[in-house]
């Protein structure tokens, strides 16, 4: 009789490990970018704590079963540059694992092209995407200045046509490219900025509202100024015997 033998306990997170050894990015353009896309989807969802926003996080869409842990195999995972869960809470992770999140799946992924992608790893992600569920894919390279974008139609992920002034049906963010490089839009038509941007607009905001406090106050000074020279003269008329109220 042949004894089925159980699977060796092993702990998920060797399973399931945070990390797969890859760096976020291979050049500043890349990381500047999506910095800016993951910046900008936080702010856009910074009012709802249902929406999980993410960068080069790794996501793991099914758990392994016992015969794959016996037969040693590895799960599928993939991080995406950015990704968007719409449903499931905000908060840290270590990783995405997807049946410890209800099993929603993200709807939208973001790829910033690097020199160091190769064509065969960037189909293998399409592949992934369109397997697993995502339903908007966008994809971007820098060095060309290409976006090429995908909407899932049924099980597949279909092009779409026309990326200039394109908008997200799930995000509602458009798309487009100005001065040779990607550039997405809020639903108000504001644009995506960088971090550095950011602070600049902040210290603008800051010089503008400090030049207002100041003229405020010496708008201030010049009305208590007034005020204190029209008493001087109402004691003098009260001095001379006259009734300031008379001339009021």
């Amino acid at each position: 009789m042949v004894q089925q033998l159980s699977p060796p306990s092993i702990d998920d997170d060797l399973l399931y490990p945070d990390s797969d050894g890859k760096p976020l990015a291979d050049n500043t353009t890349q990381l500047r970018l999506i910095f800016t896309i993951k910046g900008g989807l936080d702010s856009l969802f910074k009012d709802r704590e249902d929406v999980f926003v993410a960068a080069d996080l790794l996501w793991y869409p099914v758990k392994l079963t016992k015969q794959q842990i016996l037969e040693q195999e590895k799960p599928q995972k993939q991080a995406p540059d950015v990704m968007v869960v719409l449903g499931r809470p905000k908060g840290d992770r270590g990783s995405y694992r997807q049946w410890e999140e209800e099993n929603i799946a993200p709807q939208v992924a973001f790829e910033i092209l690097s020199p160091g992608n190769k064509k065969k790893e960037m189909e293998t992600k399409f592949n992934f995407y369109q397997q697993h569920g995502i339903e908007e894919y966008y994809l971007y390279d820098p060095k060309k200045n290409r976006l090429q974008g995908w909407l899932r139609k049924g099980k597949k992920l279909e092009v779409i046509p026309q990326m200039e002034g394109w908008e997200s049906p799930r995000l509602g963010i458009k798309f487009s490219r100005i001065e040779g490089e990607l550039a997405l839009f809020y639903p108000n038509g504001e644009r995506f900025v960088d971090y550095v941007e950011i602070v600049e607009q902040r210290d603008r905001e800051k010089q503008r509202a400090d030049r207002s406090e100041r003229d405020r106050q010496q708008i201030q000074v010049e009305l208590e100024a007034e005020r204190s020279k029209l008493q001087v003269m109402r004691d003098r008329l009260k001095q001379m015997g006259i009734d300031p109220d008379t001339f009021s």
